[in-house]
C-alpha cells in the first residue's frame, strides 16, 4: 500500500499543496515550523479520521478558512483509491470514496499508516489514555469495523456518566443510609426508583458493548507481544526484555488473570463487568463517575521487572515507543498482506546514532516510508530516497533530489 499523491486545500497551514508520491523512501526537509509535520498529519488523518497532535478538528482548518480538504490517491493491491474529507469545524465532517459520499468511517482501511512522532513518548510517560488510544487505534487499522463498537462504548459511558451525576441527590442518601427529607418521601421513592431503573438498563449496555472491546484488546495484546519484544530487542541492541500486560479495572481475581494475559470469551467478560458495576455501585454514585469498564483500564508496559514509566531511561523510553510502533507495522504487515506506510516524524533527531542506524535498518524494506527532518543529514544514508523541501507552506516539487 503507497499513497501516490496528496492534496490538501486550507489544511493547516497550506491554503493548498500538491505532493506527488512514490513506493520507497520519501523525505520532507525543512526548518521547523516550515510545515513539514502538516503533510504527514494529513495522510495520517486520511487513514484513521483523527490527528497525532490534536484532539478536536478546528486546529487542522487554516486561520480565517471554513473548511480543510484532503485528498489522497491510495495504490492498494494494483487498484487505485480516491479518498477525501472535508473537515468543517462545528458540524458533521463529509467523505467520498472515488467520488461518491460515503460517512466518513466508512473510508477506514482505505489507507493504512502507522506514525512515529515525538509526542509517542507519551505512549510511555504519559497517562493511561494515551495507551488506551494507541490499542484501540490499532484495532481500528487492523479492522475498522472496530470504530463503531469504540464510538458505541465512548456514548454509553457518557450517558451512565450523565446519569450518575444527576440522580446523585437521589441515589448517595440512598447508598449512605440517610433518610428522605420529611415530606419528600414518595417523590425522593419515585426519583430513586427510576434512577435505579435506568442505570441498571445502562449497566447492561456497557457491559455488552464493553465486553466486545475488552475481549478485541486483550487478544490484540497477546498478538502484539512476541513482535513487541522482538522490536524492542532489535532497536535497543538487546539491552533489556520489553513486556505488555493488561491492567483491568475489574474485580481483582479477574484482573489478575487478565494481566497474566489469559483471554476469557466475551461471555464471560460481559458477566464479570456486570458483577464488577454491581461491586462498586456505591462508590460510583458517591462519585458521581463510571469506575468499571475499558475506559477505566491500562497497559502496563515493563523493562525487564521494572515498569517502564517512572524507571526507564530517555533513551529506552524511546525505544520503548519506537518498539511499540514497529510492533504494530509488523502486526498490521503479517495480518493483511499489505504494508501499511509508515511515517516516520522527526524521529530521528531524537535518537542517538546507534539507535537512528538500528531504526532505518528495520523500515528500509517498507513499501512506503515518510520521513520528516530539519535537514538531510537528520537522516540515515539507509534511507536514501527523494527528497521534496519545505518552505513557509510552500512544498517545492519541481526538482526532488534523488541520490
Amino acid at each position: 500500500m503507497h499513497v501516490r499523491h496528496l492534496s490538501v486545500a486550507d489544511f493547516r497551514s497550506y491554503t493548498t499543496a500538491e505532493l506527488p508520491l512514490e513506493p520507497g523512501v520519501t523525505t520532507l526537509v525543512g526548518l521547523n515550523g516550515q510545515g513539514k509535520t502538516n503533510l504527514v498529519e494529513a495522510i495520517g488523518y486520511l487513514a484513521s479520521l483523527s490527528s497525532h497532535r490534536v484532539a478536536t478538528d478546528a486546529p487542522l482548518v487554516r486561520f480565517g478558512a471554513e473548511r480543510a480538504v484532503v485528498r489522497g490517491a491510495v495504490m492498494s493491491n494494483g487498484r487505485e483509491t480516491m479518498v477525501e474529507l472535508e473537515i468543517t469545524p462545528g458540524r458533521a465532517n463529509r467523505a467520498r470514496l472515488n467520488r461518491s459520499p460515503v460517512r466518513p468511517r466508512d473510508v477506514l482501511g482505505s489507507l493504512r499508516t502507522v506514525l512515529f512522532a515525538p509526542e509517542d513518548l507519551a505512549l510511555v510517560k504519559g497517562d493511561p489514555g494515551e495507551r488506551r488510544r494507541f490499542l484501540d487505534d490499532l484495532l481500528v487499522a487492523r479492522q475498522p469495523r472496530w470504530s463503531g463498537v469504540r464510538q458505541e462504548y465512548d456514548r454509553i459511558v457518557k450517558q451512565r456518566s450523565a446519569l450518575l451525576k444527576s440522580a446523585q441527590p437521589y441515589l448517595s442518601r440512598r447508598a449512605r443510609g440517610r433518610r428522605p427529607r420529611p415530606g419528600a418521601e414518595s417523590v425522593d421513592a419515585s426519583a430513586e426508583a427510576s434512577a435505579l431503573h435506568t442505570l441498571d438498563i445502562w449497566d447492561t449496555q456497557l457491559a455488552g458493548v464493553g465486553s466486545q472491546l475488552l475481549y478485541a484488546r486483550l487478544r490484540l495484546l497477546r498478538d502484539l507481544g512476541p513482535y513487541l519484544a522482538k522490536a524492542y530487542d532489535e532497536v535497543s541492541n538487546g539491552q533489556s526484555d520489553a513486556r505488555v500486560a493488561y491492567r483491568s479495572s475489574l474485580r481483582e481475581e479477574t484482573a489478575e488473570r487478565l494481566a497474566a494475559g489469559e483471554v476469557p470469551e466475551v461471555e464471560e467478560l460481559h458477566a464479570q463487568v456486570l458483577a464488577s458495576l454491581a461491586a462498586v455501585r456505591d462508590q460510583e454514585v458517591e462519585r458521581g463517575v463510571c469506575l468499571v469498564g475499558p475506559h477505566r483500564d491500562d497497559v502496563v508496559l515493563t523493562l525487564g521487572e521494572l515498569p517502564a514509566k517512572g524507571y526507564a531511561s530517555h533513551g529506552e523510553s524511546w525505544s520503548f515507543a519506537l518498539g511499540l510502533r514497529l510492533a504494530a507495522f509488523q502486526l498490521l504487515r503479517t495480518d493483511l498482506g499489505d504494508d501499511p506506510v509508515l511515517v516516520l516524524d522527526d524521529v530521528f533527531a531524537e535518537l542517538d546514532s546507534g539507535r537512528r542506524e538500528r531504526l532505518a535498518a528495520m523500515v528500509a524494506d517498507a513499501e512506503q516510508v515518510l520521513v520528516t527532518a530539519a535537514v538531510p543529514e537528520d537522516v540515515p544514508a539507509a534511507l536514501a530516497g527523494r527528497t521534496y523541501r519545505v518552505t513557509l507552506g510552500e512544498v517545492d516539487v519541481g526538482t526532488p533530489d534523488v541520490p
